[in-house]
């Protein structure tokens, strides 16, 4: 059958296969083992060592059934060295039976699980078991073990790989002369290794994946990713989006009202950005920079070249709050130079409304928002650029959805949370990447502090001191309210709490649940200077700037993120002053919450920590597939194969370059019919 077509199996088998992601010849054969077992040889049972798998053989001499606490069946065999016991808590009388029947006959069997020393000597429980007859080979290669489901077991899984892999074309993607020249085995070789490898093969390179079998294979898979982002690009490369070019005197207008000049890092990001502008193909390229690095700027210098062109541009924000630290932000630096800016956030209001919001933004140079700009209600007149603030916090779909507003517009999105280079690259390689990896003078590091909860005194104290000098301080909950799941203090309780313990303070409150003109008085009045201490939940992650704010307490700090950690101790140190984020933890910890706390204790650089944010939660969980709208990788480590990143990605170029069927072979071999997930 070709490698696209469904497996042919029973349709019980079909549907767990389903499950598992396997419906063509290819993505059998790609699905790999976990780990192996080794029944190419036989221990003697008296040298069987307790607590490791082993395979031992042996005659029959016994098998009885025992009813202690529940029943169970118990096998004996004698190999000649001693006696071992086999025994099930679970069984089928058939099972029963056919021991029995091979006891009878003097036949033997074959036991493969982990040794323990009982009440009554060596057993094993409930081993793998297959009665053997006369002298039955031993397997000539190690047993694969793969990811599996209810009612599928290993051995018909096995049966169908196999088969899979025997008739399946294993023709290669790369010629043989560039697999030698780059130490790597053929496909074909490294398929067949992989699910069946020798028993001499190394077993650490097996298990760690580092045998040049496995390396060839996470290439594929990487290489698959590569050409499938590859391809969304150049695709995109071909669409016609507005040029948006003018004389720049607006962009040095608003360069000349600012109270700061740009960093080195932001004029070269300020240059890329707009030469992708001037361009016919929309510009797809994602900013990135560190907390407080001066991302609002750029972004306000690149509406300018739009607006100067005669076009609008959309700036989408996650919350209501930041949305209106943008819109702030924005307002000031561009009102003056007769730009239009409106403020959208919110639903419902009825058809007025609706209608109002329409117009509005049909009018607006510049339109700041949250999710409402993607409504139906608002509408553009001439869309050019769109500008997604935190863009990991919006799905695939709500991109596109804005995207849509526009005749194919260019798209900033900016990031806050850094992309280690290996991530960026595998899996926003359809992008163009801009960073800002200098920080703006003036900038006081921020110390970072570990206390235990028992210490809360020394933090209140610690408020004190920050009021009495003049300064602000940010008290940041995880809840809202008193969660019978989760042991924690909400911030409704603590905000009670200091109010009673520090009465001659001002202590505020804002938490997500406010209405948004709640939410924006109080961020007013802090921003003012009004509010001595805001107690908050992480509607305050992102965008708050309050120069004089500089203490951050993060309450049970060992349920965050790193990203939200960092993000939230970004939110202080904005000042001249010196600045200091407490995280106050509740012991015992346990080891994850142990290594994230060390991490953001040790490091401030924000690519640092998302380098090992990626080592410790992996790529899946640092981006989300919701959000990348890209594969995640089965086998490939990019931390452990980053040098395979690289290869991959020129590798790529190179194949749809030069022979663009081939690449197209590859990519259905590992994708199918999931290239889609990467059109976004």
């Amino acid at each position: 059958m070709p490698d696209g077509e469904e497996i042919a199996a029973p349709p019980a088998i079909l549907k767990r296969l389903y499950k598992l992601g396997l419906q063509r010849r290819d993505d059998l054969v790609l699905h790999l083992p976990l780990r192996y077992e080794d029944e190419t040889q036989l221990t003697p049972i008296a040298e069987a060592p307790a607590g490791g798998p082993v395979q031992v053989e042996g005659r029959i001499v016994d098998v009885v059934t025992r009813s202690a606490r529940r029943r169970e069946l118990v096998v004996r065999i004698d190999d000649g060295s001693g006696l071992l016991d086999l025994r099930f808590l679970s069984f089928y009388g058939s099972q029963q039976r056919a021991l029995e029947t091979a006891r009878d006959q003097g036949s033997g069997v074959r036991a493969f699980g982990e040794v323990r020393f009982g009440v009554r000597g060596p057993e094993m429980i409930h081993p793998r078991l297959r009665i053997v007859a006369g002298d039955s080979p031993l397997p000539e290669a190690l047993t694969p073990v793969y990811p599996t489901t209810a009612g599928l077991g290993q051995t018909a899984l096995r049966s169908l790989i196999a088969r899979a892999l025997a008739e399946a074309d294993l023709g290669d993607s790369l010629d043989a002369d560039w697999c030698r020249e780059h130490s790597l085995p053929a496909l074909a070789d490294a398929l067949r290794l992989v699910h069946s490898p020798p028993p001499e093969t190394p077993p650490i390179a097996l298990g760690e994946r580092s045998h040049p079998a496995w390396r060839r294979i996470k290439l594929d898979e990487l290489l698959a990713q590569q050409i499938a982002l590859r391809r969304g690009y150049l695709s995109r490369r071909e669409q016609l989006a507005p040029a948006l070019q003018g004389s720049g005197r607006l962009a040095s207008r608003l360069r000349a009202a600012l109270p700061f000049a740009l960093t080195a890092a932001q004029q070269r990001v300020v240059d890329e950005i707009a030469a992708d502008l001037a361009c016919r193909s929309p510009m797809q390229r994602l900013l990135q920079g560190d907390v407080g690095c001066g991302k609002t700027i750029v972004a306000a210098i690149t509406a300018c070249q739009a607006i100067e062109a005669g076009y609008q541009t959309a700036f989408m924000a996650p919350t209501e709050i930041l949305a209106a630290q943008h819109f702030a932000k924005l307002s000031a630096w561009l009102e003056p130079l007769d730009v239009g800016v409106l403020l959208l956030t919110g639903e419902g209001g009825g058809r007025a409304k609706r209608e109002r919001q329409r117009e509005a933004a049909r009018a607006a140079d510049l339109v700041v928002g949250t999710h409402a700009l993607i409504q139906d209600s608002v509408d553009f007149s001439r869309l050019g650029l769109v500008i997604i603030d935190e863009q990991h916090r919006f799905g695939v779909a709500q991109r596109l959805e804005l995207r849509r507003k526009g005749d194919h517009p260019h798209q900033l999105m900016m990031s806050a949370t850094p992309i280690p280079r290996t991530l960026a690259m595998s899996y926003c390689g359809d992008l163009d990447v801009s960073v800002i990896d200098e920080l703006p003078p003036g900038r006081s590091p921020v110390r970072t502090r570990l206390f235990s909860d028992g210490r809360r005194g020394e933090v209140i104290a610690a408020l004190r001191s920050v009021a009495a000098a003049g300064r602000q301080a940010y008290w940041v909950c995880p809840l809202i309210e008193e969660s019978a799941a989760l042991d924690l203090q909400p911030a409704l309780d603590t905000h009670a709490v200091l109010s009673e313990e520090l009465s001659e303070l001002r202590i505020g409150l804002v938490h997500g649940r406010l209405h948004a003109d709640e939410k924006a008085a109080v961020m007013d009045a802090f921003s003012a200077g009004g509010i001595d201490v805001l107690v908050a939940t992480t509607v305050i992650e992102v965008g708050v700037d309050v120069p004089n704010a500089s203490l951050m307490v993060i309450e049970h700090a060992e349920r965050f993120g790193l990203a939200q950690l960092h993000q939230l101790r970004g939110r202080v140190g904005r000042g001249a002053g010196e600045s200091l984020c407490v995280l106050l933890y509740q012991p015992p910890l346990s080891a994850a919450a142990r290594a994230r706390l060390r991490v953001i204790f040790e490091h401030a650089d924000g690519f640092e920590i998302a380098r090992q944010d990626l080592r410790l939660r992996g790529p899946g969980e640092f981006i989300g597939s919701r959000q990348a709208g890209v594969p995640l990788l089965r086998y490939a480590d990019l931390e452990a194969d980053a040098d395979l990143v690289d290869l991959a990605r020129a590798t790529a170029v190179q194949l749809l370059r030069e022979e663009p069927e081939r690449a197209t072979r590859h990519l259905r071999r590992w994708l199918g019919t999931r290239e889609e997930l990467l059109g976004a």
